[in-house]
C-alpha cells in the first residue's frame, strides 16, 4: 500500500499523509469485512490515479477468488440517476424539446393519474415529487406491462415540493419519458449520447454474466444459488429487464472520473477525448445546464440541499466530508457506490465497493467521509 500511497500521491500532487490515510481506510474496512474489496479513482487538476484492494468475488462457485483491479465493473445501482438519466433529461432541455416545468404526464399520458397530472420533470429530478420512494414489483407475479402500469399509476404519498423522498419510482419515469421522446431504447440513447462521446468504454446497461471474472459479485442471490456477478442487484431493475432509469449501470472507477470530467468542465469534452472537436472543446451539456443542475432546487425544504440529481454540501445525505467546498456534489449507491466532486479543488474522488457481498446491513457511510476528509486534506499539503 505505502508504494502505491506514494506514488499516486506524486502523480496526482497530493500530500502523502492524506493519500496513504485514503488507503489505509479502505484496506481497514476489508479486513472488518464491511467490503470484500474496493477501488479508489481519483482526479486532482485533471491527473488520475487508482488504488485497488481486495477480492471482487472472494468465492467464486467455480475457479480462484478473483482479485479487484482498477478495472473491476462495479454494479452502479443508484449512480445511475446522475450519470444515465440526469445527462439525458439535461440535453433534451437544451435541445429544447423539453423544460423543467415540462409536465410529466404530457409526455406519458398514463402517468397523469392520482393526482400527478400536474407534476413536471424538475420535480422528479430533485425528488420533490411526493411520489413513493420505493415499489415491490419483483414479488407481484406482474408481467412487464403490469409493472410499468403500476410504476406510471402509483400515487403521490405527500404534495410536491413539500419534502425531499428520494423516489426511484420518479427516475423509473424520467428513463420511461427518454425512450419515448427519443425513440430509442435508453441504453442506446445512453451509450450514443454520453459513454461513448466521453470514451467510457467499459460501462454498460447489458452486462454480460458469463464474463464474471470481469465484475464485482454482489449479493447472495437464492434464485441462482450464488452471488449476483454481472446481474443487476436492484430487484425493480432485475424485474424490469436491467434497463432502467434508476439503477442498472456497470461501470469501473476510470469511467466514472471521465464523467466527472465532463462535469468539472461545465458540460464539456476535452479534445483528448473527442478529436473531432479539432483541437477545441464538444459538449455533452451546455454550461447553463452543468450550472443549473449543481445549484439548489431545494432550498425551501428544511434540511435538504439538492440540485437536479446530486446532493448538495449540507443535505441530509451529503457524504462529502468536513472539508470539501459549498460546491461539491455528489451521489451514492446503495451496493456500496459514490462519486464526488469538488470543483473549488479541481478534485473527483470515486469510490467503488461491494458492500452487499455479505449482506444488507455492511454499510461504508463512514468509510466515504474518511476517504474524502483524507483526500481533501492532501489536497492542502
Amino acid at each position: 500500500m505505502a508504494s502505491s500511497a506514494e506514488a499516486g500521491a506524486e502523480q496526482l500532487g497530493l500530500g502523502i499523509k492524506g493519500v496513504k490515510a485514503a488507503c489505509s481506510a479502505i484496506e481497514r474496512e476489508i479486513a472488518a469485512g464491511t467490503t470484500p474489496g474496493a477501488v479508489l479513482g481519483v482526479m486532482h487538476e485533471g491527473k488520475q490515479w487508482f488504488y485497488s484492494a481486495g477480492y471482487a468475488n472472494p468465492r467464486p462457485k467455480q475457479g480462484q477468488p478473483v482479485s479487484v483491479s482498477k478495472d473491476t465493473l462495479y454494479d452502479c445501482a443508484s449512480l445511475t440517476k446522475v450519470v444515465v438519466t440526469l445527462p439525458l433529461i439535461l440535453q433534451l432541455i437544451d435541445e429544447g424539446v423539453l423544460t423543467l416545468s415540462t409536465k410529466v404526464s404530457n409526455i406519458l399520458p398514463p402517468f397523469g393519474t392520482a393526482g400527478k397530472e400536474e407534476l413536471t420533470v424538475g420535480q422528479l429530478l430533485a425528488h420533490t415529487s411526493g411520489l413513493q420512494a420505493d415499489m415491490n414489483l419483483h414479488s407481484q407475479g406482474w408481467d412487464r406491462e403490469q409493472m410499468w402500469d403500476a410504476v406510471l399509476s402509483a400515487p403521490l404519498v405527500t404534495k410536491p415540493d413539500t419534502e425531499v423522498i428520494y423516489s426511484d419510482l420518479g427516475y423509473l419515469a424520467l428513463g420511461c419519458m427518454i425512450e419515448k421522446v427519443l425513440g430509442m431504447s435508453l441504453e442506446q440513447a445512453v451509450k450514443e449520447r454520453v459513454l461513448d462521446p466521453l470514451g467510457m468504454r467499459h460501462a454498460t446497461l447489458t452486462p454480460a454474466p458469463e464474463q464474471a471474472g470481469c465484475y464485482a459479485a454482489t449479493e447472495y442471490e437464492d434464485t441462482i444459488q450464488d452471488h449476483l456477478c454481472g446481474i443487476v442487484h436492484d430487484e425493480k431493475a432485475r424485474a424490469l429487464g436491467g434497463v432502467c432509469g434508476h439503477a442498472g449501470l456497470f461501470a469501473t472507477a476510470g469511467d466514472l472520473l471521465q464523467y466527472a470530467r465532463m462535469w468539472l468542465a461545465l458540460g464539456a469534452i476535452p479534445a483528448t477525448v473527442d478529436p473531432k472537436a479539432g483541437g477545441g472543446e464538444s459538449h455533452i451539456l451546455s454550461r447553463a445546464a452543468a450550472v443549473t443542475a449543481t445549484r439548489t432546487h431545494t432550498g425551501h425544504i428544511h434540511g435538504s440541499n439538492r440540485g437536479l440529481g446530486w446532493v448538495l454540501k449540507g443535505d441530509k445525505m451529503d457524504a462529502s466530508g468536513d472539508w470539501m467546498g459549498p460546491g461539491c456534489y455528489g451521489h451514492t449507491g446503495f451496493t456500496g457506490t459514490s462519486m464526488w466532486i469538488d470543483p473549488e479543488l479541481d478534485l473527483a474522488v470515486v469510490l467503488l465497493t461491494n458492500r452487499v457481498y455479505g449482506g444488507r446491513s455492511s454499510s461504508v457511510a463512514q468509510l466515504r467521509v474518511q476517504v474524502h476528509n483524507a483526500l481533501t486534506g492532501a489536497v492542502a499539503g
